[in-house]
């Protein structure tokens, strides 16, 4: 889901951090650094630095820092288990189950509601024996006695209910089973609605290890205008926009972590859900238009035959080709009955959810998606006439077909057979094949929610982690690989720069910390613990700490182990500790565990005993990491004589100590040392970042 300003200003910002480090590798000698030392390029020639690594510098502590609270070895310490791996890969004894969905819904457009059946394909893959089965049944957020109505603010807000009166309707539910005859439906009246779960208590319970069920739930219920901003409704020139989502019963996830995951669904915090194949039909008016997750099944029996071979030319073609073009909207000859209504069909496997879209203001065109693997996909956008403009929707399937393709060049190959946007009054908002976004952004804005949501079908809809709990895994999973879907996009077109200082916003105020549920936070802090922070960290680890290499080798590694499975925050640490080769504890616990800052300062300059003439001999620097938080440093010597030289630290410097004095080799007059001179850290305290020349 989107955070529109995070997002852009992420961006943004990042491009101009890179195209600030590349000046400086045109006007300075850059240094390198290992974990034994430094390099030092000040006389033209490298020589290594005389550290006192590993040897008290200084007995004096800074006061806001103690090192054993960041590299602590209790943290994460536990031990790995057959389910889930030390290393961070799943176990030799991982399980999770399956959930396979069939549903019929039929739209009614005059009481604007839903009606539908969907029969649940239920396998108990677990050990454990099953007494009674959880479902989610999302719609009941939007009844005016939901705990997310009673949780929204008076004046309402972007999450939640206010004043809408909705909620699913059950009308039966049913256990379905082959018999000697065929499928034999014995009605099921043990069940129980607590907001938005419903418990199933089962007369036979499920074995384990494979048994099967198959829950069969007939339901209704209005559609919500605005629907948490993930569904709703929206009033065009030439029709209404139906996005709907959460829109059937589905399982609550069933785990060797925690059991059965049944934390109610209040407005903010998303979902987590099981993989399975999900065959779906939407029964609408003949002159709509629905876009739905995965690949249309009948395309015969909803399609013109026009419309049939523009679609086939849009498989083989790299730039769009319309399909319902903006004269055609409306028009009788688009559309094979001219009255009553017809059903589109369409399937979806391996996912974790099934969205769709239906309008008569829909306008239509596609563009084939090339995939690393030489297979094709198709982009799609469907948008109302407002914004048929290139400024707007207008190069949409442009900014899907690039988004899909680089993700999937980059991270994992898209698995989907179609990416579609779909314009409405939802402002960004994701599903598997499927995503929702606002139909009056525009050029960069438009860009940048439409990649964002893209994003979100590797994390979590690939990478199918807990975002009811632990949003950051997959928003600012997402964030972070929208900074290089960004840069990569037509060349940067949409990358400007601005000022980094942006980035050190967060270290200046008393918030919650990364690691909080979602729903716990205050919604101001959504976007900065959810999307920023975290995607703020994988980028510094991946280009300050680590390197490229062994971050996306790691990162890669992670991806192929989760994929279309469950993993948890300390499965992803550990994936990334092992594949990088580091003990990077102390930077999770940091960023995710903690709301500490960052301070460093340069301390003091002192010339080498022996030196008749400042400088020429070398000087001892003194920095001090001044509070919690701690990163590698970044320093910046410049000379009188014109050089300059880089010293780059590593984080072990901090150990021990919060003082550390290192020996740099300068030739004359030390006119100034800065520590972090491109401000890529999120140092909350500048002023002290930089000693002036003195007389020593």
């Amino acid at each position: 889901m989107k955070i529109a300003s995070t997002i852009t200003i992420l961006s943004l910002v990042i491009s101009s951090q890179l195209a600030t480090a590349q000046a400086n590798k045109k006007d300075t000698q850059k240094v390198k650094s290992d974990v034994s030392g430094t390099l030092d390029t000040s006389k033209g020639k490298v020589r290594r630095a005389r550290g006192s690594f590993g040897n008290f510098v200084d007995k004096t502590q800074t006061p806001g820092y103690i090192p054993h609270e960041t590299f602590d070895p209790t943290f994460m310490y536990e031990p790995g288990e057959p389910y889930r791996s030390g290393s961070g890969a799943p176990g030799p004894m991982y399980w999770q189950n399956k959930a396979d969905y069939k549903i019929a819904a039929t739209l009614d457009t005059n009481t604007k509601s839903i009606t539908g059946t969907v029969e649940i394909a239920y396998t108990n893959n677990s050990p454990d024996e099953l007494n009674y089965l959880w479902l989610q049944l999302d719609q009941n957020l939007f009844s005016t006695s939901s705990r997310g109505h009673f949780k929204t603010p008076i004046g309402g807000g972007r999450f939640g209910n206010v004043e809408f009166s909705g909620g699913d309707s059950i009308s039966s539910v049913s256990i379905v089973k082959n018999g000697a005859k065929g499928p034999e439906t014995t009605a099921v009246t043990d069940y129980v609605i607590t907001d938005t779960r419903m418990q199933i208590r089962l007369k036979t319970p499920m074995k384990a290890k494979g048994d099967k069920m198959t829950i069969k739930i007939v339901y209704s219920f209005k559609i919500p205008p605005d629907g948490s901003d993930r569904m709703g409704m929206t009033e065009t020139q030439k029709g209404r926009i139906y996005e709907i989502a959460q829109w059937y019963p589905r399982m609550c996830v069933y785990d060797e972590v925690e059991g059965w995951n049944i934390e109610p669904y209040l407005g903010a915090a998303e979902f987590y859900l099981e993989y399975g194949d999900i065959d779906f039909s939407v029964t609408v008016p003949s002159n709509m238009v629905v876009a739905g997750s995965g690949e249309l099944q009948n395309p015969t029996e909803v399609l013109t035959p026009t419309e049939i071979d523009r679609l086939n030319k849009a498989k083989a073609s790299d730039a769009k080709v319309t399909i319902v073009g903006v004269d055609e909207i409306g028009k009788p000859s688009t559309h094979l009955k001219s009255s009553g209504n017809v059903t589109w069909h369409y399937k979806i496997n391996n996912t974790r959810d099934a969205s769709w879209a239906c309008s008569t203001a829909f306008i239509w065109d596609a563009a084939r998606i090339n995939l690393p693997t030489g297979k094709k996909c198709m982009s799609m956008s469907f948008y109302p006439i407002e914004c048929k403009d290139d400024s707007s929707w207008g190069r949409s399937t442009e900014y899907v077909k690039a988004s899909i393709e680089f993700y999937s060049k980059t991270y994992y190959v898209f698995p989907w057979p179609c990416a579609s946007n779909v314009a409405g009054n939802v402002h960004g908002m994701e599903y598997p094949g499927i995503v929702f976004c606002g139909w009056k952004s525009k050029m960069s804005q438009l860009f940048f929610v439409t990649t964002h949501e893209f994003g979100h079908n590797w994390f979590p809809m690939l990478v199918g982690s807990n975002e009811r709990k632990y949003a950051w895994m997959d928003e600012g999973f997402n964030t972070f690989i929208n900074i290089y879907s960004g840069q990569n996009f037509n060349k940067g077109e949409y990358n400007k720069p601005q000022t980094p200082d942006q980035l050190i916003s967060f270290a200046k105020r008393d918030s919650n910390v990364v690691m909080t549920y979602e729903d716990c936070m205050p919604q101001r802090d959504i976007g900065m613990l959810c999307y920023f922070k975290p995607a703020e960290a994988l980028y510094l680890l991946r280009e300050y700490i680590v390197g490229h290499d062994r971050f996306d080798y790691a990162f890669h590694s992670y991806i192929n182990r989760w994929a279309f499975k469950h993993p948890t925050p300390k499965d992803f640490f550990r994936s990334m500790n092992e594949g990088t080769g580091e003990d990077l504890n102390w930077f999770w616990k940091e960023w995710i565990y903690k709301s500490w800052q960052l301070d460093q300062s340069v301390s003091d300059v002192k010339y080498s005993a022996g030196d008749t003439i400042n400088g020429t001999k070398g000087a001892e620097i003194t920095i001090k990491n001044n509070k919690q938080m701690v990163m590698p440093v970044i320093i910046e010597v410049k000379e009188s004589n014109g050089h300059t030289g880089r010293v780059t630290l590593p984080a072990e410097i901090w150990q021990a100590l919060g003082v550390w004095k290192f020996h740099y080799n300068s030739t004359s007059t030390i006119t100034s040392v800065t520590i972090d001179p491109d401000k890529v850290m999120p140092d909350a305290d500048r002023s002290n970042n930089t000693w002036p020349a003195t007389t020593n």
